[in-house]
């Protein structure tokens, strides 16, 4: 039977395929800037997070008993090194000269996702590691998450109000499967409305992950301290039945 960290790792894989081979990359490669937006999001916010949270420990202890893997995971595991990576990366790719040029050329937009999951691996790993007595404490890990959240919210903030033609490749793109019509018609999808649907996207969903998150830690952190007192008081008890 499938235990909770499988269905995880299931989960993740099968939104690794919804961003990576379904319609929704069609349109974020030639159409819209809103859908490749939803697509990053999903490679940074939500894949990494479910494979590391369905991983096995067991498997992960093993790896890192190889000295190579072991130092290069105390080397990324640095908060200020790791958070850096995660957040410097999506800010990156987001720079609009370096943005087109990843819709334009297909080995560099290969790169420019490659680049998503490894650094946004690398940002969660020091609060959700399967190994779990590697994870970060509890104030720096809301520290690290709230940062997040104001930082990404910021170039959210950006793309909503900048002026139109922010990411040009979107203003008049290449229709090569016949869905422009659709999209801007249909649709209503204007080229300036979709720089602002695909800004409001990364403010107003990417926070709230963070958040989540942040929740969930604060969660188990109070749930934690109760399991220590259980566990010490059953031998007190057995102690005294003893007598």
């Amino acid at each position: 039977p499938f235990t909770w960290r499988a269905w995880l790792f299931a989960c993740g894989v099968l939104v690794l395929a919804l961003a990576l081979v379904s319609p929704l990359d069609m349109l974020g490669d030639r159409y819209l800037f809103s859908a490749h937006m939803v697509q990053h999001l999903l490679l940074i916010l939500v894949v990494p997070p479910l494979l590391l949270l369905g991983s096995p420990p067991q498997l992960w202890e093993r790896i890192l008993r190889w000295p190579p893997a072991r130092y290069a995971e105390r080397l990324l595991r640095r908060p200020v090194l790791a958070w850096l990576l995660g957040i410097g990366t999506f800010w990156l790719w987001h720079v609009p000269a370096l943005y087109d040029v990843a819709v334009r050329e297909e080995s560099i937009h290969i790169l420019q996702h490659f680049s998503f999951l490894v650094s946004a691996t690398i940002f969660w790993w020091p609060i959700l590691t399967p190994c779990t007595a590697r994870r970060l404490a509890l104030p720096p890990t809301l520290f690290y998450l709230l940062s997040a959240t104001i930082v990404s919210s910021i170039l959210g903030v950006i793309i909503t109000f900048a002026p139109p033609g922010l990411y040009p490749v979107y203003e008049h793109p290449v229709d090569a499967f016949g869905a422009l019509s659709l999209v801007r018609q249909t649709w209503g999808l204007s080229y300036a409305l979709d720089q602002q649907i695909g800004g409001l996207i990364m403010w107003v969903t990417g926070g709230p992950i963070y958040l989540f998150v942040a929740l969930w830690v604060l969660i188990r952190w109070f749930r934690e301290p109760d399991e220590p007192e259980v566990a010490s008081a059953q031998p007190m008890q057995q102690a005294q039945l003893r007598l």
